[in-house]
């Protein structure tokens, strides 16, 4: 008869050698084509309407384009000697900065017309709008927050993970309050507490990388009332609108 420690641990045994079932990160709701030869570096939802930062010298753009369809509606292309990168709808006008120029360009929102330049120090990768302020990254862990109107900085904070400093912040989205990123050069989207700089969760998102010579994911666009959101990455021939979970 075997005793009650040896059954204990059978039982133990079993459980651990029996696949657990885990629910995927993100679960993918619609495909929507998606222009490849936009070089994505910015995406941003409002009034339904989508808009498309792209970059690269002689090939940056700005866009606006069908949420439902990936059309794209309208399209205003850089100077060549500037590459765009984040951009983000404040009000009536558009925020689009640049990587290595210096300059972020404030747009009229239905014409995409020039309205001014801004100069800044260091590069421009992603940049939101949480709330009264900007949230603009550069390639580093910082995060550097900047007055709407103005351009002007404000403030920032250092991002951490599990208490080490996590550079190569890109494409950023903020949404109620918390602010999210993605990482150049990886598969990942951080969400972070801009009060703070802690990332709060990392979603892997490789599952979504199509086949064949495409770049890095980047391109986070919240869906207004909803907990989706809108993602593609350099080159992809699709935008996924997705539930994290």
């Amino acid at each position: 008869m075997r005793s009650p420690v040896w059954l204990v641990l059978v039982a133990v045994l079993a459980a651990c050698s029996t696949p657990q079932e885990t629910k995927p990160q993100v679960e993918v709701l619609q495909k929507i084509p998606h222009d490849t030869t936009a070089f994505t570096q910015g995406l941003e939802l409002v009034d339904g309407v989508l808009y498309e930062g792209t970059g690269l010298e002689g090939e940056s753009t700005m866009r606006a384009l069908d949420p439902a369809t990936g059309e794209v509606r309208q399209k205003v292309d850089l100077p060549q000697e500037l590459f765009g990168e984040g951009i983000t709808v404040v009000d009536d006008t558009i925020w689009q900065i640049t990587w290595r120029n210096g300059v972020a360009i404030e747009r009229d929102r239905k014409t995409f017309d020039e309205v001014r330049r801004v100069s800044y120090d260091g590069e421009g990768w992603g940049l939101c709008r949480d709330q009264s302020r900007l949230v603009m990254s550069d390639g580093s862990a910082k995060l550097t927050f900047r007055d709407p109107k103005s351009f002007a900085e404000t403030g920032s904070v250092q991002v951490t993970r599990d208490g080490t400093p996590l550079t190569q912040l890109n494409e950023l989205e903020c949404v109620g309050g918390e602010v999210w990123a993605n990482v150049w050069k990886t598969d990942e989207i951080v969400r972070i507490d801009p009060a703070d700089g802690k990332v709060t969760n990392t979603y892997d998102l490789s599952s979504l990388k199509p086949q064949g010579d495409v770049d890095v994911l980047n391109g986070i666009a919240h869906v207004p009332g909803t907990d989706e959101f809108l993602v593609t990455g350099k080159n992809w021939p699709t935008i996924f609108r997705v539930r994290f979970h």
